[in-house]
């Protein structure tokens, strides 16, 4: 049976969420999910994501994702396979971490309390497993983005984007008594009934208004082509290689014939290969054969000399 398709646009929010291959721990130790917050860091760097909201649970992670660029499928290829990669290298694992595909729930972001919806329903997530006894405050779980919500804006992470739920919370400042404000409010909300708003998120495909559904449903059947619309996911990252390229190209004052007369290991191509490698999910291999630098192996060799 084929795969569903990935739905990607600029702007779209989604909830990500993925398990351990047959259930089993993803996260070993803290160490781990310090690996995993790193890994999605440069993940961030490398897309533009915005990240809402996270969750990391023993055996597996939710995330609450804006994608300013149409690169889901790009970025979380590279954040699951870079992460299992550090993870496997570390325990001295071989094979599989993760459960096959991430669900990725296309969430409505326009202000209307969708995005609320679901970032609270990912920062209630350590209470209903359990992580956080009744009498603990949900802020004293370590590994979510809701302690982050509770500092000052200095002490977030760059990549953490509060103001959208902030809104949806109707705080009107980002100050010390908005704050207190916004964990007394999910405090009350964790000890409320669950009424059924959660559903949509666990089993659906859509959380938002009828209009904007129907609208991606007929762009859905425009679109039919082949699985993730690989295409148009591979020109959006060329379109941003080409762009940072040139820009590269203009520091160094060269021109793109210099990249066929220059030696393959010259410190300008190797500074642009680590920007390419930095901003961007294409391979080594591509970067190698764009800047002429030889061989996929001769280039991996040159980026990690350059990183010592």
């Amino acid at each position: 049976m084929a795969r569903k398709l990935r739905v990607e646009y600029e702007g779209a929010v989604y909830h990500v969420m993925n398990r351990g291959d047959r259930r089993e721990l993803i996260f070993l130790d803290d160490e781990d999910r310090q690996r995993f917050l790193t890994t999605l860091n440069e993940a961030c760097t490398k897309t533009g994501w915005q990240v809402h909201a996270y969750c990391l649970i023993p055996n597996h992670f939710h995330l609450v994702v804006e994608t300013p660029q149409p690169n889901l499928v790009a970025g979380m290829k590279w954040l699951l396979g870079t992460y299992t990669g550090r993870f496997n290298r570390r325990h001295k694992y071989f094979g599989h971490l993760f459960s096959g595909r991430y669900k990725a729930l296309i969430v409505d972001g326009s202000g209307t309390g969708y995005l609320k919806t679901v970032c609270d329903y990912v920062h209630l997530n350590p209470a209903r497993a359990k992580l956080v006894p009744p009498e603990q405050p949900l802020a004293e779980y370590r590994w979510s983005s809701w302690p982050d919500y509770l500092k000052s804006p200095g002490k977030r992470p760059a990549w953490l984007r509060v103001d959208r739920l902030l809104g949806e919370y109707r705080v009107p400042q980002d100050s010390a008594a908005g704050r207190r404000h916004l964990a007394e409010t999910l405090e009350l909300r964790r000890r409320a009934p669950d009424g059924g708003e959660f559903k949509a998120i666990r089993r659906g495909w859509f959380l938002g208004n009828e209009a904007l559904k129907q609208e991606l449903l007929g762009q859905m059947a425009e679109r039919k082509g082949p699985e993730h619309f690989g295409a148009e996911r591979r020109e959006s990252e060329l379109v941003k290689a080409d762009r940072l390229l040139a820009a590269g190209l203009k520091k160094a004052r060269w021109t793109e014939a210099d990249l066929a007369r220059q030696r393959k290991g010259h410190p300008v191509k190797v500074r642009l290969a680590q920007q390419l490698r930095a901003q961007t999910t294409l391979t080594v291999g591509w970067i190698a054969g764009r800047l002429q630098m030889g061989s996929r192996g001769y280039a991996v060799q040159l980026l990690w000399r350059a990183a010592r």
